[in-house]
């Protein structure tokens, strides 16, 4: 793709270096690898990829297993725990090329993602990007925010005995959450995600003994679903979900100490992400059956486990939101042009951000479906498609870059015939990836757009009180087990909730 010089500045470094060379954010070794004077170290960037990764994905995964008939689905997660990782290999790999040609990108970058695009296919592109990111971080924000309410809503309900409305538990989160969200990037919190990580592994072995503590009752009365292709299309989008963390990825890079190390980080994240997933969608799957429904959560008998596991995934996703949402707030903040340092005029923007979050929230306050519809459509973009076509645009002008013998020339986009004459091992692999995604992502978001607007349909907090409905039962938050959904461990039958025998049809 043809570009003019005024959109490539000169680079005032070559990409191999004889000796140190300093700049006001780091510098350059002899051997080529940048390094910041400040930043992450490449275990904290890993816990903190699993941070971003895992959580919503842990409680729905077990779900998802069920509706691709298990076997289906396990192999699905382990190829898109290969993909998703490569992806971010990719990625990590393009935003280096940025560093070593463009200065400015060394420096405090705002929408790293969205200037990858740039460099590797223009201007229309990066406008592309940072919507498709905007879009991507509000659903990913809009279903933590739900999954946090409904736990403690259920938390509440079992703890207290007492019913509090999930839709004003919406609102006391998103209040919660609003001063988390005025620090500036990821390397100001960086303890608090790394946080959510360890919560996400203890949630995993309580999990796991709960379900462990039920197979004896339920293992020998689980069934499993009728087979329906929606089914493993609303899977696929939940497994995207679980593994599509890439938006934030960039972001997270760019405040590494040696952002070449981001390779690293990404090999721990994904295995420790698969090491987690794995474990508790078996044993979901040999204890409860199709007795499962949006949460795993809920189908653990023994109630102090179920409760201490809801508060720790609510903590995750509490934490993981300033993630989330920080890609989002910069993007807004690019949009009314506010300065980099604190000030009122941040406040105010991310405020208003998090009162729209609310109002989805509380207009689609159902997280289950929404899970699978963001993981289908934009997150099926950012974390498989597009990492893939621009490293093979960046890869591309950097081989001819290299070709011209003169370091200071600038590096100049390539043209889409020029970037798909490239036969090595990483195309094809991208051309896969590519094709994958590409058929996956539409079949998911159809089948999600159908679970969200009939199959699963609930109405907005706001026109909910407005309906006319019947004296509220007195049921559980449990969800039983066994095909019917009515077999427990426990004495009172009444802690089980209502049946819903159509949620897998």
């Amino acid at each position: 793709m043809a570009s003019d010089k005024k959109d490539h500045p000169k680079i005032s470094v070559s990409v191999i270096y004889t000796e140190k060379i300093d700049h006001a954010d780091g510098y350059f070794t002899p051997g080529g690898e940048y390094i910041k004077h400040h930043g992450l170290n490449w275990v904290i960037t890993g816990l903190f990829l699993v941070g971003d990764i895992a959580g919503g994905g842990l409680v729905a995964l077990p779900t998802a297993m069920i509706q691709s008939q298990f076997w289906v689905g396990m192999l699905a997660m382990f190829i898109m725990t290969l993909v998703t990782g490569y992806t971010s290999y990719v990625l990590g790999l393009s935003w280096m090329i940025l560093i070593k040609n463009w200065p400015e990108y060394r420096s405090h970058t705002r929408k790293p993602y969205p200037e990858i695009g740039y460099r590797a296919c223009g201007r229309r592109i990066r406008n592309l990007v940072s919507l498709c990111i905007t879009v991507t971080q509000f659903g990913v924000a809009v279903v933590y925010i739900l999954l946090a309410s409904k736990n403690i809503h259920d938390f509440v309900q079992t703890f207290f005995d007492a019913e509090l409305s999930y839709c004003y538990v919406i609102l006391v989160v998103s209040l919660a959450l609003l001063p988390v969200t005025f620090l500036k990037s990821p390397q100001d919190f960086w303890a608090a995600v790394v946080l959510a990580m360890f919560t996400t592994a203890a949630a995993v072995i309580l999990i796991i003994v709960g379900a462990a503590i039920d197979s004896g009752t339920c293992s020998a009365e689980r069934a499993m679903p009728d087979f329906r292709i929606t089914n493993y299309f609303l899977a696929l989008g939940t497994v995207i979900f679980s593994y599509g963390g890439h938006a934030a990825f960039p972001t997270i890079q760019h405040d590494m100490k040696r952002p070449q190390e981001f390779t690293k980080s990404t090999i721990l994240a994904f295995a420790c992400t698969w090491g987690m997933y794995m474990p508790v969608c078996i044993i979901a799957y040999f204890t409860y059956g199709d007795s499962l429904r949006d949460s795993i959560i809920n189908n653990i008998q023994t109630q102090w486990i179920q409760r201490v596991v809801n508060m720790l995934i609510t903590v995750h996703c509490i934490l993981t939101t300033t993630i989330v949402i920080n890609p989002l707030n910069q993007e807004a903040e690019e949009m009314f042009n506010v300065p980099q340092d604190f000030s009122m005029k941040r406040v105010v923007v991310r405020t208003v951000v998090m009162g729209i979050l609310v109002f989805v929230a509380e207009s689609v306050p159902n997280f289950g479906p929404l899970l699978d519809l963001v993981g289908g459509s934009t997150l099926t973009l950012s974390s498989i498609l597009l990492p893939c076509i621009f490293y093979t645009f960046l890869k591309t002008a950097e081989e001819e870059h290299a070709k011209q013998n003169d370091p200071k020339a600038p590096m100049r986009r390539v043209s889409w015939r020029k970037a798909i004459e490239k036969h090595d091992v990483n195309f094809y692999i991208c051309c896969f990836i590519i094709f994958f995604g590409i058929l996956g992502g539409m079949a998911a978001t159809f089948s999600a757009v159908h679970g969200l607007t009939i199959t699963h349909f609930i109405a907005p907090c706001y026109i909910q009180p407005f309906l006319k409905s019947k004296a509220a039962e007195k049921i559980g938050a449990m969800n039983c087990c066994g095909h019917f959904q009515n077999i427990t461990r426990l004495a009172d039958t009444l802690k089980c909730s209502k049946p819903d025998m159509n949620f897998y049809n």
